[in-house]
């Protein structure tokens, strides 16, 4: 006799993706690098603003290039929506936005230097669906900004978010061309930051003075992810020579 109490587990469905997609570029916020969103609306052109989901909120886009069909692929699932094409009355918010950015790092940049904040600040924006500004910035240590958010909430008469980035996460938005003469990764085409581990003390001892193998944000570079976890050593293994064989 089975126990009614207890739910029997619902078959197995895996989610169904399109087998073909509409994709567009599109710059968040018209900054950083051009990334790729989806879109169900392929009359956009280049220079359209256009309204995107991100991060459980909606904010805007410049659209660069004109949309194009391919073939869908796994990691099309993790791109950006684009929701809709952006009217007059988004334009006309987007430009508040932009002058109120602009204005806010201005302010607390002066704020943060008068309450003698060791902080940096990389960006500011705006939310179409709340009262909000959120300031993004880096510290290398805990920042106490109670003051600072209450100098910002009565100066924008709004709801303030400081949000702490990492340094990975700065070079993401702002973009940057490392020493391969390539865009960065992680603002072109990674999704997500893996921590990069040098698991092996070998490797440890001699990259971690390799200047080469730290990328910008300050860090080892996220491509040391492709590399092989038996990547020979070569200044520890030397290679036998090849002895030509006259007979």
């Amino acid at each position: 006799m089975t126990d009614q109490s207890i739910p029997n587990p619902a078959p197995d469905e895996r989610e169904s993706f399109p087998e073909f997609v509409t994709i567009v570029g599109v710059k968040v916020r018209d900054q950083g690098e051009v990334k790729q969103a989806r879109t169900e609306d392929p009359s956009l052109k280049e220079g359209d603003s256009v309204l995107l989901e991100l991060d459980d909120d909606v904010t805007y886009g410049k659209v660069y290039g004109t949309p194009c069909v391919l073939p869908f692929t796994p990691p099309m699932r993790v791109m950006k929506n684009v929701l809709r094409k952006a009217t007059e009355e988004d334009e006309a918010n987007i430009v508040n936005q932009e002058k109120v950015a602009l204005s806010g790092i201005e302010f607390c940049r002066e704020r943060a230097d008068a309450l003698g904040l060791q902080m940096k600040l990389v960006e500011v924006y705006g939310s179409f669906q709340r009262r909000v500004l959120t300031f993004c910035y880096t510290a290398e240590s805990r920042v106490d900004f109670r003051q600072l958010v209450k100098d910002l909430a009565r100066h924008f008469s709004c709801r303030i978010e400081m949000r702490q980035i990492s340094s990975r996460e700065e070079a993401r938005r702002i973009s940057g061309v490392d020493t391969c003469g390539l865009v960065l990764c992680c603002a072109s085409f990674l999704s997500d930051f893996k921590p990069v581990n040098l698991k092996l003390s070998r490797k440890e001892s001699v990259w971690g003075n390799d200047t080469h193998r730290i990328g910008v944000c300050g860090r080892l570079k996220c491509c040391l992810m492709f590399e092989q976890d038996d990547w020979p050593n070569p200044r520890q293994i030397k290679q036998p020579l090849i002895q030509p064989n006259r007979s």
